[in-house]
């Protein structure tokens, strides 16, 4: 009787483990094997992690993929790797600094002279930063790249989504939301990592929502997500002591890139999820988010002060 219990003890344990990695790190796959030949993806961030998994997923389904990266060099080793792999010669690398609105502009009128459409727009690249950075604008580097940049970009880019409508716009935000509220009174701020990424990811989230809104009589549907937590080059910038955590973290926590891209891919492929527009997903399914996350009073103050952040002073007709 008393070694029936230890053993006992241990295959409940094992069980345990096994469910919890399950569900933590290897549920929620998206099985949509959806077709995209003839559709043009541009996906941001796309050299590493799941941004460069995201571009693996949807060239391997036929799309001429764009990757817009900062470094060129490691975008075009990427573009090189995804096309080996999935035998898709129609993956590219072109430059976007989303810290920079010149590049984010510059890539935007490219886009539009050597594209004819454009199908699925996945505003994936993210930053964390102590706040000892700026975007080339003057923003704080985390506000700047993880919302503004992104928020320029898509204005940039609605009249061809509508062109090719129905179209997708992806946000890949992050649970970290649910962590703080918008300050208006100063968008810009950075109060250490944490804060700072929280205050972007919601920022994500709430301009979805509004970006939804103002879409609502279009073919242009719009969605945010949490990819999960993802074992990726980010970790470059994690604090000292989540540095020398990183073994345990990675073991019981961090999801491979792959894994994280799903809920991407998902938002971006799934049939049957227009009616969806605007919502938040995690695991490849639509989830409730927070009441001042949802608050339309919020989105349209925070789309009015990215405007005037970004200069953004083109007049596109959404209604239509």
């Amino acid at each position: 009787m008393l070694t029936v219990f230890p053993v006992t003890m241990c295959i409940l344990f094992s069980f345990l483990i096994g469910v919890y990695y399950y569900y933590v790190k290897v549920a929620d796959r998206c099985n949509c094997q959806t077709s995209l030949i003839g559709k043009t993806v541009v996906i941001t961030g796309a050299n590493t992690g799941i941004g460069k998994e995201t571009a693996f997923e949807l060239a391997k389904r036929g799309a001429k993929v764009i990757l817009a990266c900062r470094n060129q060099e490691k975008g075009e080793n990427a573009a090189k790797d995804i096309r080996a792999t999935t035998n898709n010669p129609h993956v590219v690398c072109r430059v976007l600094d989303l810290a920079s609105f010149q590049s984010i502009r510059n890539f935007a009128e490219g886009l539009q002279k050597q594209e004819d459409r454009l199908d699925i727009l996945v505003n994936n690249a993210g930053v964390v930063n102590d706040g000892s950075s700026q975007t080339e604008d003057g923003y704080d580097l985390v506000f700047g790249v993880n919302h503004l940049g992104h928020f320029l970009l898509t204005n940039l880019l609605l009249q061809k989504l509508k062109e090719s409508s129905p179209s997708r716009i992806i946000n890949v935000s992050s649970d970290a939301y649910q962590m703080t509220r918008l300050n208006f009174d100063n968008l810009n701020q950075n109060k250490g990592r944490i804060s700072s990424y929280s205050h972007s990811k919601l920022a994500n989230v709430v301009f979805t929502k509004e970006l939804s809104r103002r879409l609502k009589n279009t073919e242009v549907t719009a969605y945010s997500l949490h990819p999960g937590c993802i074992d990726t080059d980010i970790k470059r910038n994690w604090s000292p002591f989540l540095k020398f955590m990183t073994p345990i973290i990675k073991f019981w926590i961090l999801k491979s890139a792959n894994d994280g891209s799903q809920t991407s891919v998902h938002c971006a492929i799934a049939d049957n999820i227009s009616h969806l527009s605007g919502g938040y997903f995690k695991g490849c399914k639509v989830q409730k988010i927070s009441p001042h996350a949802a608050d339309e009073t919020s989105g349209r103050r925070l789309w009015e002060i990215s405007e005037k952040m970004t200069g953004f002073k083109e007049t596109i007709d959404v209604t239509k």
